[in-house]
């Protein structure tokens, strides 16, 4: 596959770049070596290579899963105009 001017300005105009002609022109050389690297990607023989998430073998930290209440209900009424019982007071709205 190969770029051409008028692709790279496209993309450009997509992404909201604004690219001038001798840009584009400097870009569409850069972009056809970096296509002309993935197409040799394409010629690697990868029959029986299992995919990869990680290169190194490692498994997940894992911790208990335990619910709490935090026990912080006075640390987080500490700052608040009015509370009662840790819970928020606020004026009555409706009546």
């Amino acid at each position: 596959m190969s770029v051409d001017t008028d692709t790279v300005k496209r993309v450009a105009h997509l992404a909201r770049i604004k690219v001038s002609d001798e840009d584009a022109t400097r870009m569409t050389g850069e972009l056809n070596a970096i296509l002309g690297f993935v197409e040799q990607l394409d010629e690697v023989n990868i029959d029986g290579v299992e995919p990869l998430t990680s290169v190194v073998e490692q498994t997940m930290k894992k911790r208990a899963d335990g619910i709490t209440d935090g026990n912080k209900a006075n640390d987080v009424t500490l700052n608040a105009p009015a509370s009662e019982d840790n819970f928020f007071m606020v004026p009555k709205v409706v009546e």
